[in-house]
């Protein structure tokens, strides 16, 4: 799955908690930071230090049950990356073929903006199994969104649907509702529009920026809380659309996952 956003929307918090709400409803999940040149999971996971190698693999991190790899674990956090696409393609491919993601159900693979070599040499290294973009309600994120879904269909790789992030704010003294980035009724005509359908809407609530701020994802930190439920409804919705591919499955000597390789793109 191929997670499309503009900038600002929200996507590495969404495959975050997805991630983490895919775990929560059974299915053993991986969770690649392909976003070379701002790599956030490692914040937003509350984890740092080193990989280790075995029989030269790379072992990813553990967070919460997730297995985790982002070039942040590899630099230091102030240590800007300078690199030509080349090299991006490199690491990129690397990530995928030499980190041993074996065993699990799904692989979400957190990458970069735009459509350029990060989205290409995802591609072009492993079957995608679908795309969800993720947007806000407002005008220009729903523009780039749709730039995002019609990259995918050129790249030959299924669109699942939209996600509606920070689509109202509920106030919670009153429950009275609004809306903040744009009425998420644009979002429904834009995905008629494109002939695809809205996959959930999760919203603006402040327990998702605290979590993330303090490396504890809303998912984990704050378990019954509506915000939490809107990820797992939309993680129910996700595998019902995708189930796990027996040979990704975990298990005793499980070869590395050639489909239910899930991705998260923002622009």
């Amino acid at each position: 799955v191929v997670v499309f956003g503009k900038g600002g929307v929200g996507k590495s918090t969404v495959a975050v908690n997805l991630a983490l709400a895919l775990q929560k409803i059974g299915h053993r999940v991986g969770l690649l930071d392909v976003d070379i040149y701002g790599p956030s999971l490692p914040t937003l996971l509350g984890i740092s230090g080193r990989p280790a190698v075995s029989n030269r693999r790379i072992l990813p991190m553990e967070a919460d049950g997730l297995r985790v790899m982002s070039l942040g674990f590899l630099m230091d956090e102030d240590t800007p990356v300078i690199w030509r696409g080349p090299i991006v393609t490199g690491i990129i491919r690397q990530f995928l073929r030499d980190v041993d993601w074996s065993g699990l159900d799904y692989l979400i693979v957190d990458m970069p903006p735009g459509t350029g070599d990060a989205q290409l040499a995802l591609a072009q290294t492993v079957p995608v199994d679908g795309a969800v973009i993720v947007t806000t309600p407002s005008d220009l994120s729903l523009i780039d969104a749709a730039r995002g879904l019609q990259m995918f269909k050129t790249l030959n790789v299924e669109v699942m649907g939209i996600v509606t992030n920070m689509s109202k704010f509920v106030v919670p003294s009153t429950k009275e509702e609004f809306f903040i980035f744009g009425n998420p009724a644009e979002v429904a005509k834009e995905a008629d529009r494109l002939e695809t359908p809205v996959l959930g809407e999760i919203p603006l609530d402040l327990t998702v920026r605290e979590g993330g701020d303090a490396g504890r994802p809303v998912v984990v930190g704050q378990p019954e809380s509506p915000v939490t439920e809107a990820f797992v409804e939309l993680a129910k919705v996700v595998a019902e659309k995708k189930p796990p591919h027996a040979e990704g499955a975990a298990g005793e000597g499980a070869e590395q996952p050639k489909k239910g390789l899930f991705s998260f793109l923002k622009s």
